[in-house]
């Protein structure tokens, strides 16, 4: 028996800033935590909190969302043909209990025309995205392959998060005798 909740969506005033040269996996998580601090504040000790991040990393270098549409022409166009690596952290909070974990998916890019590209700006959609295209959206196009699970490029681990919630007392599946 699959289990009901009740959910209430908060999103976060803002992202506390992770000093530079930290390792993208640990930027996530801790990014993930701050958000899930913030939510849980609001939230009250008793509500179970989960925080997210996601971002891109390209040879090293981390994409966030595009400042502007020049922003995300420049991120797709770099990403136009190659393989990078999505980051999705993760934090669950229940008042002081913190638990926090991320995964990695790699995802190769075919190689786009700059109308392609233009087009698919012209949608909006990637201006709320880390590395500006959402896997989920026409971008869906664009992606030749993906090493790793689908949901961790889309924003959101379910594989990975269905295990936290485990830990953490929340059965999804029902009780296992």
């Amino acid at each position: 028996m699959l289990g009901t909740f009740e959910l209430t969506v908060m999103p976060a005033a803002g992202e506390a800033p992770v000093p530079e040269g930290t390792p993208v996996a640990e930027a996530v998580q801790a990014i993930a935590a701050g958000k899930a601090a913030d939510a849980a504040r609001r939230a009250g000790p008793e509500a179970l909190v989960l925080g997210a991040d996601t971002v891109v990393c390209l040879e090293g270098r981390v994409l966030g969302k595009p400042r502007d549409e020049n922003d995300a022409f420049r991120m797709l166009r770099a990403l136009s043909g190659r393989k990078h690596t999505v980051y999705t952290g993760m934090a669950l909070r229940q008042g002081e209990r913190l638990a926090t974990d991320y995964a990695a998916a790699d995802v190769w890019f075919r190689e786009l025309t700059d109308g392609e590209i233009s087009a698919y700006i012209a949608t909006g959609s990637p201006m709320d995205k880390a590395g500006a295209y959402g896997a989920q959206d026409m971008a869906a196009l664009f992606v030749e392959r993906i090493d790793g699970e689908f949901y961790t490029v889309v924003g959101l681990p379910l594989c990975r998060l269905g295990q936290m919630l485990k830990a953490f007392g929340t059965e999804l599946w029902g009780n296992d005798g």
